[in-house]
C-alpha cells in the first residue's frame, strides 16, 4: 500500500514549509487589502488553500495561496458584485463567496474529466498579455493608497455624485415596489411617503460607493490621480517608497531572508514605534475562522447564473497559473507532476477557503521555489505553510492589524512591477505580426475594460488566427495533385505510361479539414474529361474532421454520378472510420475499390483493362 505521507524528507519539509509560510505572509495581506474583502480574506485564502491543495494535489512541493492574477480577477469580481449590492460588503459577501466557491467546484470537475493536461495549450501571447496586465493593474491601483487618498474620504469628490446617489435611492424604491405589487400611479402616496425617509445618511453612504466606483480600476485611477497628487499624504509615500527601497535594495544584501517581509516588519516597527499618525489596514478578526453558511442558505444556481462565466474564468485561470507553477517545480526536482490531481486538490482548497471567506488562489511560483530551496520535498511543506499561516492568524491578530497601509500598497507595486511578462515584451519586434496583435489587445483589454472578457476575447483571435494559418500551412504543404512522373512516389515509378490519359492520380497529403476543404474541393475542376478512373492515395492523410468528410463525402459523390470510377488506396484508421460513418464506405465506395498499397491498386486497374472494362483507346 503506497503511503500518504512521505516522513523521510521531514526536516526538509518542515524548514521549506515554514520559509514559505513567512514569505507568503505578507503577500496574503496584501492580496486581501487588494482584493477589497481586507486582509482576513487574504489570510484566510492562503490557510486553506495552501493546506488542502498540498494535501490533495499532484505537485509534491507546491505552494498554493493568493496569486497576483487571481487577485486582479477576484478584485473585479468583488467590486463588481459590491457595487449591485450598494456598495454594502457585508449583503455582497455570500455572493461573492458563492461564486469562489463555484470556481472551485469547476475545478474539481475540470480535474476530474482529465482537463489539467489540455491547459497547456493556452497560447503564449494571450497568457503574457494577460499576465502583463495584471502587473499593470496591480501597479497602477496602488498609487492612489501609496500616496494617502482615498476616493470614499474625499469630501469635495464625493459630493459629486450626490444627485446621481437620489437618483438611484429613488430608482431602488420603484423596484420595491414593483417587486411588492404597488402600483405606483395608483399609490403615488406611498412613493413620496418612502421618498421622504431618505436620509442624509443613506445620500452620504450611496455617494461614497459611486465616488469609490468611480475611481476604481486603471481608467479610474489616471482620472483622480491628478486630483490625489494635490493631496499627497506624505507619510504614507514615505511608508511605501520605503518599502519598495527595502524590497529591492535588502535583495542585493541577501537573498535568504525574504526582502518583502524585512520591509514589511522594518517599515510597520517604524511606523509603530515612532508612534506615527499612519493609517493601517482592517482590523483582523482574532480566534478560529468560522464558516459562511449563508453561502448555503442565501443563495441558489439561479441568482449567481450571470457569474458562471467568471467563476468558470477563475477556475480556468487558477488552473493555468498553478499548472505552470508545477512545471516550475518539475524542473526544479526532476519529478513529474499529476495535472488533473493538481487541479483537484487546487478546486477543493479553494472551495474550502471560499466557505470560510478566503479569496481564491493558485499555485505560488515565488513561493514555490523558496519551499525547493529551503528543503521542501513532499506535500508536507505545503501543509506546513498553511499550518504557520493559522499560527500567525491565532497569535499575531491583532499585531498584524497594525501594519501601515501604504507598507501593503507597496509590496503592492513591487508584485505588479515583478508579474509582468519582460520576456513577451522584448519580443515584440521578432514576434510575428498576429502575435503580436493578440498580446496587445488581450494587453489593453484587461488593463482597460474586463479581464474575462480580454482573455475569452484573446482567445478567440488567438484560435481564429490558428486555424488560418494552419489551413495555409495546409494547403500549402498538402497537396492534392495529379500523376506526374517528375513527383511520382516510389511505388509510381513504373507507372504504364498508357494509362496516364485514363487514370488519374491524386495524393492527399496533410490531413483533410475545415481549413483546407476548398482546396480539396477544387480536384473535380483539375480532372480531363478523358479520365475515368480516378485513384486517390490517402496513406498521407492523417486526419479528416467533419466538414473534410462531407467535402470529400460531395466530391467523391458528384465523380460517381458523372460515371467514373473511384479508387482509394491505404486509408488510416481515423479516415476510415469517419467514412464509414457516414456510409461512404460501402455505399458510395464498395470495399472492392479500397486498397492497401498501390501495387494491389494498380493490379486492379489492370485486370480492369483486361476485362474490357476500361478501354486505352
Amino acid at each position: 500500500m503506497k503511503k500518504i505521507f512521505d516522513f523521510t524528507h521531514f526536516k526538509g519539509d518542515l524548514f521549506g514549509g515554514i520559509t514559505a509560510g513567512i514569505v507568503a505572509l505578507p503577500l496574503a495581506l496584501a492580496f486581501g487589502v487588494s482584493s477589497g474583502l481586507g486582509p482576513s480574506a487574504g489570510l484566510y485564502g492562503a490557510i486553506f488553500v495552501s493546506f488542502f491543495a498540498a494535501l490533495f494535489g499532484g505537485t509534491n512541493t507546491q505552494i498554493s495561496g493568493p496569486t497576483a492574477p487571481m487577485t486582479a480577477v477576484s478584485m473585479v469580481v468583488i467590486a463588481g458584485m459590491i457595487a449591485a449590492f450598494d456598495g454594502d460588503v457585508s449583503k455582497a459577501l455570500p455572493a461573492i463567496l458563492t461564486v469562489f466557491l463555484l470556481a472551485g467546484l469547476i475545478q474539481v470537475g475540470l480535474g476530474f474529466i482529465g482537463i489539467g493536461k489540455y491547459i497547456k495549450y493556452i497560447p503564449y501571447p494571450v497568457v503574457s498579455g494577460f499576465m502583463t496586465a495584471i502587473g499593470v493593474i496591480i501597479l497602477v491601483t496602488q498609487i492612489l493608497p501609496s500616496v494617502g487618498y482615498y476616493p470614499k474620504e474625499d469630501v469635495e469628490f464625493v459630493n459629486q455624485f450626490k444627485p446621481y446617489a437620489e437618483e438611484i435611492i429613488l430608482e431602488n424604491i420603484l423596484k420595491e415596489e414593483a417587486e411588492e405589487g404597488i402600483l405606483v400611479l395608483e399609490d403615488f402616496k406611498e412613493t413620496v411617503s418612502r421618498a421622504q425617509k431618505i436620509t442624509t445618511t443613506q445620500i452620504d453612504k450611496e455617494s461614497q460607493t459611486l465616488a469609490a466606483k468611480e475611481a476604481s480600476g486603471v481608467i479610474g485611477t489616471l482620472k483622480v490621480l491628478p486630483r490625489a497628487l494635490t493631496t499627497v499624504n506624505w507619510l504614507e509615500f514615505i511608508l511605501a517608497i520605503g518599502t519598495i527601497i527595502i524590497i529591492y535594495g535588502f535583495k542585493k544584501i541577501t537573498t535568504k531572508i525574504p526582502s518583502t517581509l524585512v520591509a514589511l516588519i522594518v517599515m510597520s516597527g517604524i511606523a509603530i514605534g515612532f508612534n506615527l499618525n499612519y493609517r493601517p489596514i482592517e482590523e483582523i478578526p482574532s480566534g478560529l475562522p468560522l464558516p459562511n453558511f449563508e453561502i448555503f442558505t442565501q443563495f441558489s444556481i439561479s441568482s449567481i447564473s450571470p457569474y458562471i462565466f467568471t467563476a468558470l474564468t477563475l477556475a480556468l485561470l487558477g488552473a493555468i497559473d498553478s499548472l505552470l507553477t508545477s512545471v516550475v517545480a518539475d524542473n526544479m526536482t526532476k519529478t513529474k507532476h499529476k495535472p488533473n490531481k493538481e487541479l483537484i486538490g487546487q478546486g477543493i482548497g479553494n472551495s474550502i477557503g471560499a466557505i470560510f471567506g478566503g479569496i481564491p488562489g493558485a499555485g505560488a511560483t515565488i513561493r514555490t521555489v523558496v519551499n525547493i530551496n529551503a528543503g521542501g520535498k513532499t506535500r508536507l511543506s505545503g501543509m506546513t505553510a498553511g499550518v504557520i499561516l493559522f499560527i500567525v492568524l491565532l497569535a499575531l491578530g491583532p499585531i498584524a492589524s497594525k501594519i501601515p497601509a501604504a507598507v501593503l500598497a507597496g509590496i503592492l507595486i513591487t508584485v505588479g512591477i515583478g508579474v509582468m511578462d519582460y520576456k513577451g515584451l522584448k519580443a515584440i519586434p521578432d514576434m510575428p505580426r498576429a502575435e503580436v496583435v493578440i498580446m496587445l489587445i488581450v494587453l489593453v483589454l484587461s488593463s482597460v475594460w474586463n479581464l474575462v472578457y480580454a482573455v475569452g476575447i484573446g482567445l478567440v483571435i488567438a484560435s481564429i488566427m490558428f486555424m488560418k494559418k494552419i489551413g495555409d500551412v495546409t494547403a500549402e504543404h498538402s497537396s492534392i495533385e495529379s500523376f506526374d512522373r517528375s513527383k511520382a512516389w516510389p511505388d509510381e515509378v513504373d507507372f504504364p505510361e498508357n494509362l496516364k490519359d485514363k487514370v488519374f492520380i491524386k495524393h492527399i497529403r496533410g490531413p483533410l479539414f475545415f481549413g483546407s476543404t476548398s482546396y480539396f474541393q477544387q480536384l473535380i475542376n483539375q480532372i480531363p474529361d478523358s479520365t475515368t478512373t480516378i485513384i486517390i492515395r490517402m496513406g498521407r492523410m492523417q486526419y479528416i474532421d467533419q466538414s473534410g468528410l462531407y467535402a470529400l463525402e460531395d466530391v467523391l459523390v458528384d465523380l460517381v454520378k458523372g460515371g467514373k470510377k473511384v479508387l482509394l488506396v491505404k486509408i488510416i484508421n481515423q479516415p476510415r472510420y469517419m467514412m464509414e460513418s457516414i456510409d461512404i464506405i460501402p455505399d458510395l465506395i464498395p470495399e472492392d475499390q479500397i486498397f492497401e498499397n498501390f501495387t494491389d491498386c494498380l493490379a486492379w486497374v489492370k485486370e480492369d483493362i483486361k476485362n474490357g472494362n476500361l478501354k486505352l483507346e
